[in-house]
């Protein structure tokens, strides 16, 4: 395990990729998503996202968190990317994968927190800062899309009982 700045850039740097996945679903239900809600609440974030990303990517270079390591695992997160896409075919509808988000969403706000805790203790006040700015906006972000799984859940459950409701009618 590194040490010392060498550990820093690393944990940044893994923020980073981390945080470039998160982007590139959201970006990717965008596009997507069959339910008119789930694409609209992607297109409100995707913008904040990206500076966000933005913002994380200039703070890894500024500590020198950049070169052949980070391109590898650039790569890398490219294919994760890809593989998740290849999952979210698999689940065939929007909300596992709005689910799906909000487990990246809580690994951001997370990762978020350590950097808002650690960032003044380190000497390290911008990473204090990224912190608690994305720690905000993560937990905004998974309360709007907490609130759509909620209301997505309701409509199957209610569907569903008069769906049966119907079918044992039929039935009878």
């Amino acid at each position: 395990m590194e040490r010392g700045r060498d550990f820093l850039r690393s944990q940044v740097a893994d923020a980073v990729m981390q945080h470039r996945s998160l982007l590139e679903s959201v970006e990717s239900h965008q596009k997507d998503a069959e339910d008119g809600r789930f694409k609209a609440l992607c297109a409100g974030w995707v913008p904040r996202l990206q500076a966000h990303q933005r913002e994380l990517e200039q703070f890894a270079e500024g500590l020198g968190a950049t070169g052949g390591g980070e391109k590898v695992k650039h790569a890398l997160g490219s294919i994760v990317g890809k593989a998740r896409g290849a999952m979210d075919a698999m689940r065939g509808n929007d909300f596992l994968r709005l689910v799906g988000d909000v487990v990246m969403i809580r690994q951001a706000q997370d990762t978020c927190a350590t950097f808002a805790a650690i960032g003044d203790r380190i000497g390290e006040p911008r990473l204090a800062e990224l912190g608690r700015r994305g720690e905000r906006e993560h937990d905004e972000m998974q309360r709007d899309f907490n609130r759509l799984i909620q209301d997505m859940f309701v409509e199957q459950v209610v569907e569903g009982e008069a769906g049966e409701t119907g079918e044992r009618k039929a039935a009878d």
